[in-house]
């Protein structure tokens, strides 16, 4: 698949100003159609100090998007029965700091835990051991209180990454690539550098001239932002987020995960945060992936789940527009090529349902009950889509509704009447 001229025209001359206005040693792009990579673009010709050239199999480091794979542990444990997102992380870190706090806190930011661990700068500096981070932990430094608001924490993510370490008895690396890595065939993401791989920058604000930026091992962080990647990587991982692959998470759990939890009072859902996945309000849909930064490397990934488009970034600066063009160039897709409408096909009989189709009334208000992709829906005055349970019963999916059951009352075999979250439906109004 790939796009048309005239939207890879317009996705290069994006990224070519990202590059020249935001002075970035080099950038590279890849864009998402359909759910599998379809175009993939790069501007500038310092991705290393000699004039390396960008491209799609060129390692740059991915920061915080390392994060997202920390949280697909953390779910995979909830999962297997080995966790509960509700625990507490002294539960499993007896002893450490800020250990009231849940792992669902640690997953949204919404603990008050502050963002970086003490000492000097860790993402400039060499790692320390888990037992060394947490020695200088202390809840003194909490940025606030838990759950007033979404607050980013890198700290959060190390203590998440051991967590899972001890209830696996494997390392948080083994682990990733045993489990993410491996399955969605993930080979030029890795712990440290591989060639060809670029050189982390920053410029000068007055000479305009390329500093090399440090790359330490980061140890008992890593989880919050070790790892290095490549487009071609990051597009096959931005895919996993349209098309969940089942060995590494089950849909419901990356419709969890993707659903807001925490966010910035003042920005609401236009910057908000699920569990490990940031989350941007982008009329009509929501973007879901994560930026990432560590000293000389920026990048971005973002998806649309709805309209199946994506795009990953990355670029070898400190400082610049990389990570925020991942959504940009998802627009000019969505802008140039609007997805088609599916084609219309019969629906195939119901296994279940069949008998509540046709109109219903909550008092005076008229509901509809009708099937689409083969799920029943409920619309009008109450709206949700239903999933059967068992005889006569099923479950709202979504809206207010959510996670509620619909009963079906019958007498004398005959369909009386709908009682779900004590609203009563009945086949005429009032059931007159």
């Amino acid at each position: 698949m790939s796009l048309r001229s005239d939207t890879a025209a317009a996705l290069f001359t994006e990224i070519a100003a990202a590059q020249g206005d935001s002075r970035l040693p080099s950038v590279n792009a890849g864009v998402l159609q359909d759910g599998a990579l379809a175009w993939t673009g790069a501007r500038g010709r310092f991705a290393t100090a000699d004039g390396g050239l960008p491209g799609p199999d060129v390692q740059y480091r991915i920061g915080s998007i390392t994060k997202t794979m920390t949280a697909i542990l953390v779910l995979q444990c909830r999962d297997d029965g080995l966790l509960s997102l509700n625990d507490a992380v002294g539960k499993h870190l007896p002893g450490v700091a800020f250990g009231d706090l849940t792992i669902r806190h640690l997953l949204a930011h919404s603990g008050g835990m502050n963002a970086e661990p003490e000492g000097p700068w860790w993402e400039r500096n060499p790692g320390v051991s888990f037992d060394e981070l947490t020695a200088a932990m202390s809840e003194s430094q909490a940025a606030g209180p838990a759950d007033r608001r979404h607050h980013y924490s890198n700290l959060g993510f190390g203590l998440l990454g051991e967590i899972v370490a001890r209830l696996r008895a494997a390392s948080w690396l083994e682990l990733v690539q045993d489990r993410i890595l491996g399955p969605l065939e993930l080979r030029r993401t890795t712990y440290f550098p591989e060639a060809p791989a670029a050189q982390g920058f920053s410029v000068h604000p007055f000479s305009r001239q390329l500093d090399p930026e440090p790359a330490y091992d980061s140890r008992a962080m890593a989880p919050a932002g070790q790892l290095w990647s490549t487009i071609e990587d990051l597009a096959r991982y931005a895919a996993f987020w349209i098309d969940p692959v089942h060995e590494v998470l089950c849909r419901d759990t990356v419709e969890e995960m993707a659903t807001p939890v925490a966010s910035d009072p003042r920005e609401g859902l236009n910057a908000s945060y699920g569990l490990g996945l940031r989350l941007i309000a982008d009329d009509p849909q929501l973007l879901i992936g994560h930026t990432g930064s560590m000293p000389g490397f920026l990048a971005g990934l973002f998806v649309d789940r709805v309209r199946r488009v994506g795009a990953v970034t990355l670029g070898n600066a400190t400082y610049g527009r990389v990570a925020s063009l991942a959504p940009d160039l998802i627009r000019i897709v969505n802008t140039y090529e609007p997805p088609i409408t599916q084609e219309w096909v019969p629906e195939p009989p119901l296994a279940q349902g069949t008998d509540l189709l046709g109109h219903w009334y909550w008092g005076n208000t008229p509901l509809t009950i009708s099937v689409c992709a083969g799920i029943l829906q409920l619309t009008g005055g109450l709206t949700t889509r239903l999933t059967p349970l068992g005889p006569d019963l099923y479950e709202g999916r979504d809206g207010y509704l959510a996670g509620e059951k619909l009963h079906v009352i019958r007498a004398n075999g005959t369909i009386k009447q709908l009682t779900v979250a004590t609203f009563v439906l009945t086949r005429t109004p009032y059931g007159r």
